[in-house]
């Protein structure tokens, strides 16, 4: 299929990029490594599970760490488009019979695997520091680290299209990123907020992915928290990647 052949050679030139230049992809990871170094052992003071375990204490936070890897990670790839516009690759990239769509989807995908990969590290780092979790919950929650780095790629390569300049794009991504830092229950649970910060949260699709991660870390797979974070998941990663097209779509890009 001509879409599969043209998101796959964009898929090549992104990792032939990556290739090049692998230092991104270690930053990429450190913040996260640091968290769970650093912050990450204080948490068995803080957050008790029923057993009062410290190994649960992991089963909160690095579910947290992974959403914030995602949004990290997958948020600021929108400066690669912007690079792109301004140096003529993109306009070249457009005259040609490649597939819009495609030249979307192919970033997104190289996002995804490239966020799955740091997770998968971030994953092992905390078995070391003292996680345990089914692996069908990891597996999970994988799924939900690409459904949200499907979404956040798709929107910020929209963005960074739209606005062009990156000392436009620069501060609404760190309004967007730190409320949906502190909003989605990321570092802590919700549950330890105020009822009224508890209530805001929910607004935050980040919310629903994170706690449905942390049941599928426990084990709790049939749940409506989970059943509710594939919703989210799915319908954000749906909307995301229909928004970008438009704007891959569109004459004046």
């Amino acid at each position: 299929m001509p879409v599969a052949r043209d998101t796959s050679l964009i898929f090549r030139r992104q990792v032939r990029q990556d290739a090049r230049n692998p230092v991104w992809l270690i930053i990429g990871l450190s913040q996260p490594i640091l968290y769970l170094a650093f912050f990450g052992p204080m948490l068995s003071r803080v957050l008790r599970a029923d057993e009062g375990t410290a190994g649960s204490a992991w089963q909160v936070y690095v579910p947290g760490l992974l959403v914030q890897l995602a949004l990290f990670g997958a948020a600021f790839v929108g400066f690669t488009v912007i690079a792109d516009w301004r140096t003529g690759s993109m306009e070249r990239m457009r005259v040609t019979p490649v597939s819009r769509f495609a030249l979307l989807m192919g970033r997104v995908l190289h996002d995804v695997a490239v966020l799955l990969a740091q997770s998968v590290v971030l994953i092992l780092a905390a078995v070391v520091f003292g996680l345990r979790a089914p692996l069908a919950g990891i597996a999970l929650s994988l799924l939900f680290v690409a459904l949200l780095t499907c979404s956040l790629s798709s929107l910020s390569y929209g963005l960074g299209l739209v606005v062009k300049r990156e000392t436009a794009f620069s501060p609404m991504l760190n309004i967007a990123t730190v409320l949906l830092l502190l909003l989605s229950g990321i570092l802590l649970p919700m549950s330890l907020a105020p009822g009224w910060l508890d209530d805001v949260s929910r607004l935050t699709p980040l919310r629903y992915l994170v706690d449905a991660i942390r049941d599928a870390f426990v084990g709790h797979f049939a749940t409506a928290t989970v059943a509710e974070g594939l919703a989210v998941g799915v319908g954000l990663a749906a909307l995301s990647l229909a928004a970008g097209t438009y704007v891959f779509c569109r004459e004046n890009v």
